[in-house]
């Protein structure tokens, strides 16, 4: 089993007081798999719907950040691979 990874960096190195604060999370995890499961659906009478596909992460990561100042970070975005957060300085 492969370690998770992620990396974390502001869009500033320092703020001046109630400025935006940006911080991206670029996160992985190697033995994260993708399920995709396909369904057809059949009636009585043997007629059968086209194939639907659907895909699932299996045991997917989840981001959480917290602030030794107990300023409150808000998610602006995450694709499941990055994800930017918002506070204010």
């Amino acid at each position: 089993m492969a370690a998770p990874t992620v990396t974390a960096a502001l869009n500033a190195t320092s703020y001046a007081p109630g400025a935006q604060m940006l911080l991206t999370v670029t996160y992985g995890d190697p033995d994260t798999k993708t399920l995709t499961v396909t369904v057809v659906v059949t009636d009585a009478q043997g007629n059968s719907s086209a194939p639907a596909k659907v895909s699932a992460v299996i045991d997917p990561l989840t981001v959480t950040v917290t602030d030794d100042s107990g300023r409150a970070w808000t998610r602006v975005s995450d694709n499941g691979t990055v994800a930017v957060y918002r506070a204010v300085a």
